[in-house]
């Protein structure tokens, strides 16, 4: 898998991404292991390594700890998240020394140094909250504490993702809301992500998948398709910055940003920003 992510890493490089998010497990399992991912990314790349801290199996004083080793190994951007559950566990039980939710934990992060945040952001609302309400106050309360931008779980109806983005706007959220795109390697997969996480998969998405489960050729092309006029349209509505969930798999996101206009660019010392293409 390290192999993998190595191999990823080095052909989306030269389109220059913002930044590099590296996730772990639910539980923290594989603290360790991200840690080591963005510091090599730091050390051997020109790209921004962006770690996942989570609310999950540490205490405020572990996961500041691992923040402050964040700064002064010159890392500036967080992905700061409460942590998806445990498997066998069916609620969210905080830590008893530690951040109970993402907010708190963002105004800790904020509190250690001048952290870039990243916060996630459910277009169809988080599965465990009370209502579509409460969890637009939770994302302002992330914002509020210092997030620089929420991400948004996977969609693909595009019509969810522009009403949601109004809500934000009308609830007061200035901070950019980035669209995650999540581009289909496996279609059962996908529902199986989605079951999850609360997302609906369009009918004319079943559609487009019925009868290719054995081609993966075809499902490949299709994919790219889907994705590529997902991009497409978001950008026709004004948005200029998406966030490519690869699951460290680069060729199909390389040939979306490739069919959509971007090309690599010659890196320079520094942070490159990708723009999305007009």
């Amino acid at each position: 898998m390290e192999t993998i992510l190595w191999n990823s890493i080095e052909r989306l490089a030269p389109l220059a991404p913002r930044f590099v998010s590296v996730t772990y497990g639910a539980d923290g399992s594989t603290r360790e292991r991200t840690h080591n991912v963005v510091t090599r990314i730091q050390r051997d790349t020109a790209l921004t390594g962006a770690p996942h801290l989570t609310c999950i199996g540490a205490s405020r004083g572990e996961i500041l700890a691992i923040a402050r080793g964040y700064w002064d190994q010159g890392i500036r951007h967080l992905v700061a998240l409460r942590g998806d559950l445990p498997q066998g566990q069916s609620s969210h039980r905080p830590h008893a020394a530690g951040f109970s939710y993402a907010a708190e934990l963002v105004a800790g992060l904020a509190a250690v140094a001048p952290f870039d945040i990243s916060v996630a952001a459910y277009p169809e609302v988080h599965p465990e909250a009370r209502s579509a309400a409460a969890d637009l106050d939770n994302l302002k309360r992330k914002i509020d504490a210092g997030a620089s931008r929420a991400i948004t779980q996977f969609f693909y109806d595009t019509g969810v993702f522009l009403r949601f983005r109004d809500r934000c706007a009308a609830a007061g959220m200035r901070a950019p809301l980035v669209p995650g795109i999540l581009p289909i390697t496996r279609f059962p997969q996908v529902l199986r992500f989605a079951e999850r996480c609360g997302t609906s998969i369009p009918r004319w998405l079943h559609e487009r998948f019925a009868g290719l489960d054995d081609d993966h050729d075809t499902c490949r092309m299709i994919a790219a398709s889907v994705a590529i006029e997902q991009v497409e349209a978001l950008t026709r509505h004004g948005v200029r910055d998406f966030h490519f969930y690869t699951l460290n798999r680069a060729a199909l996101s390389y040939a979306i940003c490739h069919a959509l206009g971007l090309r690599p660019v010659a890196r320079t010392a520094g942070v490159a920003r990708q723009e999305a293409p007009a």
